[in-house]
C-alpha cells in the first residue's frame, strides 16, 4: 500500500479560508493535478488541493483511501500512469525509495510513461534516488522537483507544512502555487533535485537525536529519585521551550508511544525512523562527513525494531533507553492490537 507518513510535530491552528484572489493564484497554473499515495500525509494534502478547486486524480492501493477522496470530488485512477495523464503536476507521497521507483518506472503503470508536467516528490528518500529520478524524467520530457515535507498530519490539514525543495527554478516556479496550497513555508535549496532530501534527513536526524537525549536525561532523573514528568515540564517550559522538545519530550516523559494516543496522533513508525537514520549515515559516508552519534541512533532504532516495536511511534526508542538504565517499562509496551499491558 502506498502510504505517506512524516514525523515532525507541527503547531495546529486554523488556516484562514483562501480569498478568491488567493484561490485563483493557487489554481490558475496547475488546475489538473495527480496524486499518488493517500496515507496519513497524502490524504490531507490531496484534500487541500480539492478544497481550492483543483481537478484531482488519485491513486493508492488502499481502495478505502481512494473512495474517501472520490467522495470529496477526486477522480480515481487505476495506476500512477493514469493519475499522471493530462496532469500539469503529480504529487507522490510514499514511504520509501523502492516504492517511489516502482510508482515512477513500472513499464505498464509508471507515471514516467504519461507525465508531461512536473513530478513533485514529497517522500523522504535518498538524495541519490531523487537525482536518478530527475534524470529519468528529463529523458522522458517531464520534470522532477524534490519537495520533502516537515509536518504532522494535523499540520498538513491546516496548511502549516514546510516544504524543503530542490530542482530547476522554472519547474519549482510552475508548481509553487501547489506547494503554497499545503504550507506556510516553501524553502528552496537550489537546482540539485536531491537537496531537499538532504535537508529532510538533517532535520529527522536532529529529531531522533533529541528523542534519544530526552530519554537518557529522563532516565538519569528517574534513577536519581526525581519525577520524570516534573523534570520534563520544567525543561520544556524554560530552556527547551520549542516544538520538538514539547512534543517528543512529553511523549518520552509519559512513555506514550502508541499511534492513536492523544500525545502521539498518527505518529511516525519507528521502522521509518530507522530507514531515515540509515539514509543519513549513508549520505554522510559518501560525502565524508562523520556523524558518530548517528551510529548510536542507528543501533538504538535497530534494537527497538528487533524487539518488535517497529510499528510504534519512533519515540519508542526511549523505552530501550529506560531498559538499559534498569527501569521496568513492561507496562508501557503494547500487546496485540495496540493495547497496553495491565498494570499489576
Amino acid at each position: 500500500m502506498y502510504l505517506a507518513l512524516a514525523p515532525e510535530p507541527s503547531a495546529f491552528m486554523p488556516f484562514p479560508d483562501a480569498s478568491p484572489a488567493t484561490s485563483d493564484r493557487w489554481t490558475s497554473r496547475c488546475r489538473k493535478v495527480g496524486f499518488v499515495g493517500l496515507g496519513a500525509m497524502g490524504a490531507p494534502m490531496a484534500l487541500n488541493l480539492i478544497a481550492i478547486g483543483h481537478e484531482l486524480t488519485v491513486f493508492d492501493l488502499n481502495e478505502a483511501a481512494v473512495k474517501a477522496l472520490v467522495a470529496k470530488g477526486a477522480t480515481a485512477a487505476a495506476s500512477p500512469k493514469e493519475a499522471a495523464e493530462g496532469a500539469a503536476a503529480v504529487f507522490t507521497m510514499v514511504p520509501n525509495d523502492k516504492i517511489l521507483r516502482d510508482v515512477v518506472t513500472q513499464p505498464s503503470t509508471g507515471l514516467l510513461h504519461s507525465l508531461k508536467g512536473v513530478h513533485i516528490s514529497c517522500s523522504t528518500i535518498h538524495p541519490d534516488t531523487a537525482r536518478e529520478l530527475a534524470a529519468l524524467h528529463a529523458s522522458h520530457g517531464s520534470e522532477y522537483v524534490g519537495a520533502p515535507i516537515f509536518a504532522r498530519a494535523d499540520g498538513v490539514a491546516a496548511r502549516l507544512a514546510s516544504f524543503v525543495v530542490g530542482g530547476a527554478d522554472a519547474a519549482i516556479d510552475r508548481v509553487m502555487p501547489l506547494l503554497e496550497a499545503n504550507s506556510n513555508g516553501v524553502f528552496r535549496f537550489g537546482p540539485d533535485a536531491g537537496a531537499g532530501n538532504v535537508v529532510k534527513l538533517c532535520g529527522n536526524y536532529m529529531i531522533a537525536s533529541a528523542i534519544e537525549s530526552c530519554a537518557e536525561a529522563l532516565s538519569l532523573a528517574e534513577n536519581s529519585g526525581l519525577d520524570r514528568l516534573a523534570v520534563m515540564s520544567m525543561l520544556n517550559t524554560t530552556i527547551f521551550d520549542c516544538l520538538i522538545y514539547k512534543g517528543y519530550g512529553n511523549r518520552v516523559a509519559q512513555r506514550s508511544h502508541v499511534p492513536g494516543e492523544a500525545l502521539v496522533g498518527p505518529g511516525f513508525q519507528l521502522d521509518l525512523g530507522l530507514k531515515d537514520v540509515t539514509l543519513a549515515l549513508d549520505v554522510a559516508h559518501k560525502v565524508r562527513s562523520p556523524m558518530p552519534f548517528g551510529s548510536v541512533l542507528h543501533d538504538r532504532f535497530l534494537a527497538a525494531s528487533a524487539k518488535g516495536r517497529g510499528s510504534m511511534d519512533w519515540s519508542a526508542i526511549a523505552l530501550s533507553v529506560s531498559e538499559d538504565a534498569g527501569i521496568d517499562v513492561s507496562n508501557f509496551i503494547p500487546v496485540g492490537n495496540g493495547k497496553r499491558r495491565k498494570v499489576a
